[in-house]
């Protein structure tokens, strides 16, 4: 099991059974905020739903698929980090996250996913990360300009959030571009 450390008091841990009555909280704290930008939200009702996803996760990393981490700082979930797949044969990944309101404005988000970056083109030796975002997310598509990923192109009427479509900005970072969070500063 591998753990991904940010700072001292700032990990991330594959999500793991026991994670999952605070990550139902979490979840349904953030719900109103995070269905706004993420279609599933709604369908978590129940701490069930929660275990199901995290026995999911654990299948998905056992595959060697990707994986789903809780960001703990200072003890606490303060959102997740993952990858929804890992493409071997192209050395391509996509990366997901949120945060909890209550962990916003700190760097928290932009500094974890750093820390997976580097755990991307480091120890998975992949070549390319992309990160897709709804146009009007500016905190999602913030964080992937600070990380100095490229915009590639808008991909039209890409995703069903409830009771509309958005489109989908789609950026990329090579492992040539990517300097390393230590870099970062």
């Amino acid at each position: 099991m591998f753990r991904l450390t940010i700072d001292a008091e700032t990990s991330l841990h594959p999500v793991e059974e026991r994670h999952a009555p605070e990550l139902f909280a979490l979840t349904a704290r953030n719900r109103a905020r995070l269905r706004a930008w993420l279609p599933w939200p709604d369908a978590v009702t129940r701490e069930e739903h929660t275990r199901e996803f995290i026995r999911t996760a654990r299948t998905q990393l056992a595959a060697g698929n990707g994986f789903q981490t809780a960001l703990l700082h200072g003890g606490v979930i303060a959102g997740m980090v993952g990858l929804h797949y890992v493409d071997r044969l192209n050395g391509t990944t996509s990366i997901g996250y949120w945060l909890d309101a209550a962990h916003e404005g700190r760097g928290l988000a932009t500094r974890a996913v750093a820390c997976v970056l580097d755990h991307i083109f480091g120890e998975l030796a992949l070549e390319l990360a992309e990160i897709r975002a709804a146009t009007g997310n500016r905190r999602s598509r913030a964080l992937a300009e600070r990380l100095g990923f490229r915009e590639d192109g808008t991909l039209r009427l890409r995703e069903r959030l409830h009771d509309r479509r958005v489109d989908h900005v789609v950026y990329s970072l090579l492992a040539s571009e990517w300097p390393g969070r230590d870099a970062l500063g």
